[in-house]
């Protein structure tokens, strides 16, 4: 063992009680670390838990690639081996069809517009599954009606209306047609730009209220395994889709999710840049409390520091013992911070402690997402919290032995 890192554990692991001044610095910067680096953690996890959970929402509802026809009101016409050729591309988890029918709904004395949106049993209803607070989700067909339908409990609160209930819905199309169903289940997903006017029922229904043939839909959804190839994946499929347009002599466009949604999605960015300013606080934080730390030390062990001068050491030597003993109270302040801050975002996963109002979070407790990019973080900021203690060390230098032995 080199001799610096033997004082300095020697100096670290064998603090004398009583009055000296480096117990409380020691101590205050010990804590100002673990402190730093608990706040990072809590903000880190919180932050991706909170893109998570909304860019889950986003997508579920939406997926993340959409093919429309180029002129809205017409269907787009796809045949089954056409959607098997679009599954079969490389990231392509499902593929599933839907179709948008504007409607109101009404239950006598209430009336609300609503987008409804008709799925049938190729449509992915697992994250719909996890949403329904009310009712049960029925089993949608594209070959019989259902006579169910799907709102939010925002909207059920407008109409006054709970799960059971006949409910009358109307929709334009060569005047009105109206089809009496039965409120099946109730969903809350606190994304207002959905929860305000989706409804669900079955494909087979709309697609009759369209007089489309059963080939024909509003539009295709794609679902990919890695969103982080979602651009690359709208590319790679873009050669099918001019093949599914131009056997059916119409236009298609292809649409991302982050396309759709632009403004959710500039919002999410913006939350990247909060944790870079975390990061620099959390790093102003820990290196201040360190660098007065160091320097209280140095001027307690100023006699040593002239003791060791007087034996031959050099000043980088001597530099390299506080800055190995300056180490030593990073780590230990980093180990304590990761373990509390963890500790705290485990306790809020799982028993959602802290509550959200939903109509300003879109969602009604604070997220948590643990997330492998701590460990980087976590180095980086070990790294930068040692190299801010190079200058102040200098400051050795300029302490004379003679001087310094003779200091009290």
């Amino acid at each position: 063992m080199e001799m610096e890192l033997f004082i300095a554990k020697r100096l670290f692991g064998t603090r004398k009680e009583g009055k000296r001044i480096s117990k409380p610095a020691v101590t205050i910067a010990l804590w100002g670390v673990a402190v730093g680096i608990m706040v990072m953690t809590a903000s880190i996890c919180i932050i991706v838990g909170f893109k998570q959970q909304i860019k889950e929402k986003i997508t579920g509802f939406g997926s993340n690639i959409q093919i429309h026809n180029y002129y809205n009101n017409e269907a787009l016409t796809s045949s089954i081996e056409e959607r098997e050729q679009l599954l079969a591309s490389e990231n392509i988890k499902h593929v599933q069809t839907f179709i948008h029918k504007a409607g109101l709904i009404s239950t006598g004395e209430e009336l609300e517009g609503v987008m409804v949106k008709g799925i049938g049993s190729d449509y992915d209803t697992r994250f719909l599954s996890t949403h329904i607070v009310e009712g049960a989700l029925p089993q949608f067909s594209d070959t019989a009606a259902s006579g169910c339908i799907i709102i939010s409990r925002s909207i059920a609160k407008k109409l006054k209306t709970s799960v059971g209930d006949k409910l009358n819905i109307y929709f334009m199309h060569n005047g009105i047609k109206a089809r009496r169903m039965t409120l099946a289940a109730i969903y809350e997903t606190h994304l207002n730009e959905v929860d305000d006017i989706l409804a669900i029922t079955d494909i087979y229904t709309t697609r009759r209220l369209n007089n489309w043939e059963k080939n024909m839909s509003s539009g295709i959804e794609i679902v990919i395994d890695d969103y982080n190839r979602l651009e690359e994946t709208r590319s790679n499929i873009l050669p099918t889709i001019n093949s599914i347009a131009e056997n059916n002599g119409q236009r298609l466009f292809v649409q991302t999710i982050e396309e759709a949604n632009p403004h959710m999605f500039a919002w999410l960015d913006v939350l990247n840049q909060t944790v870079w300013i975390i990061l620099v606080l959390v790093l102003g934080i820990a290196g201040f409390t360190m660098v007065s730390g160091l320097l209280i030390l140095i001027l307690e062990k100023t006699n040593l520091i002239g003791i060791l001068k007087a034996i031959g050491a050099k000043d980088i030597s001597i530099r390299r013992i506080f800055l190995y003993y300056a180490t030593f109270i990073i780590g230990r302040g980093m180990l304590l911070g990761n373990i509390i801050g963890l500790s705290l975002c485990l306790i809020q996963q799982q028993t959602k402690l802290i509550k959200l109002d939903p109509s300003m979070y879109y969602m009604d407790s604070v997220p948590i997402e643990f997330t492998w990019w701590l460990l980087p973080m976590n180095i980086v900021m070990f790294i930068l919290s040692v190299a801010m203690l190079v200058v102040p060390s200098m400051l050795i230098s300029r302490i004379e032995p003679t001087k310094a032995i003779k200091f009290e």
